[in-house]
């Protein structure tokens, strides 16, 4: 499970059955547990709805050769929730 500073959002996308495609460690050492979800995360609109701590970023990778995503990244504790890097008429959105 990811940490407390992103538990809840964590939570919502559960409840609301948004598919996990990935939970790990992702790439490095500096990444403690990575949960990808297949959809597009709405960044204002996740940050309205929940209080998150300071140590809470947005974070947006264009890779052209390793992947895209757009998610949030706890600084304190390395954890991360991950969506798609834009949004796609095929993939759902979460808002919160």
């Amino acid at each position: 499970m990811v940490c407390e500073h992103l538990r809840a959002v964590e939570q919502a996308l559960n409840e609301q059955r948004f598919r996990k495609t990935f939970r790990g460690q992702p790439w490095s050492s500096n990444c403690r547990e990575w949960v990808y979800f297949d959809c597009y995360l709405d960044l204002p609109g996740i940050r309205a709805r929940h209080a998150l701590a300071d140590c809470v970023t947005d974070h947006a990778h264009r890779g052209t050769h390793d992947g895209q995503e757009r998610g949030l990244v706890c600084l304190a504790c390395q954890d991360a929730l991950m969506g798609s890097y834009e949004p796609r008429p095929d993939l759902p959105v979460f808002r919160g």
